[in-house]
């Protein structure tokens, strides 16, 4: 109960943006226009200065890097292991797994920043923030790679292009270099950091969408059983293989349970496949969010 409180402001600023969008002028073009400035400016300004912001020992967060990517890979894995499966391959089409089985591995980078500050504060935004720099480019080439035949650009490009991945490798150039954010611009960094957060919720609420989830069910199941059951608990298997101590630990079991990316509905749509399918997909990770985050950081201290 006391990981669901910690996390009730957070999910309540996603039903804001939903109901915000559904129900006000406020409608999905403004939302789409509100991500993307959340995406391409405000969100990799707080990562970069997330990063910055405090000395960063490689060597000591070396088991969390690890322990991280060998979830991610795990996640991966498992989706892409899915239509091999006995009694479960000859439910799921192929082009419908190629395109949502991103779904399973990749995460939601706002709800991930609000929570990690909101849990752990400044180190724990550093800690999510180290751990979304070494993934994210694994995840995008993982995702792009199945459908890379019928995009119009090469994965490399795409990988190479990503603002996330921008922000986090200037971030620790500078942070290896001791290059720090001046401090007359530390107000303004601060403040574009927050809006940041409470956009980026509430626009990835505005972006749920409830339609097409009767489409390739089983595909679906067993999807969003492996990013919201089987990846906590394969981070928590990690934590304790690498010896990772609490905070290390409360960070990598909340980036291990957070929601899918909104963004793979626009990394789908725009390589030509079922967006709507993948939309429905995204939507119900959102909301079982909220189950599977209290279930894994329930899982501190067990064992």
């Amino acid at each position: 109960m006391h990981y669901a409180q910690l996390l009730f402001p957070d999910f309540s600023l996603i039903l804001i943006g939903y109901l915000l969008c559904r129900y006000t002028a406020l409608n999905k073009p403004v939302w789409q226009a509100v991500e993307a400035l959340v995406y391409y400016f405000l969100f990799p300004v707080l990562l970069f200065q997330s990063i910055v912001r405090t000395p960063l020992d490689l060597a000591a967060a070396s088991g969390l890097m690890g322990a991280g990517l060998l979830t991610g890979l795990g996640g991966i894995a498992l989706a892409y292991a899915l239509p091999r499966l006995p009694g479960l391959g000859k439910h799921i089409d192929r082009r419908d797994h190629a395109v949502s089985a991103q779904v399973a591995f990749r995460f939601n980078s706002f709800i991930g920043l609000a929570l990690a500050e909101r849990l752990a504060g400044a180190q724990g935004l550093q800690l999510i923030a180290v751990l979304i720099g070494v993934c994210v480019p694994l995840f995008n080439v993982a995702a792009v790679w199945p459908m890379a035949r019928h995009a119009e650009r090469g994965f490399l490009r795409e990988v190479v292009r990503n603002p996330l991945i921008i922000a986090t490798a200037s971030g620790l150039a500078c942070n290896l270099m001791g290059l720090t954010t001046p401090d007359w611009a530390l107000p303004t960094v601060s403040r574009i950091g927050a809006a940041s957060i409470a956009l980026g919720l509430m626009a990835a609420g505005a972006g749920m969408q409830f339609q097409s989830l009767a489409r390739g069910k089983a595909l679906g199941v067993a999807l969003l059983a492996i990013r919201h059951l089987i990846t906590p608990l394969l981070a928590w298997g990690m934590a304790r293989a690498f010896s990772l101590g609490q905070p290390e630990t409360l960070m990598l079991l909340t980036f291990s349970a957070l929601p899918t990316a909104s963004s793979c509905y626009v990394l789908a749509a725009r390589m030509g496949y079922n967006g709507a399918y993948v939309a429905g997909l995204v939507t119900l990770s959102t909301l079982l969010g909220m189950i599977s985050l209290p279930f894994a950081l329930g899982l501190i201290g067990r064992g």
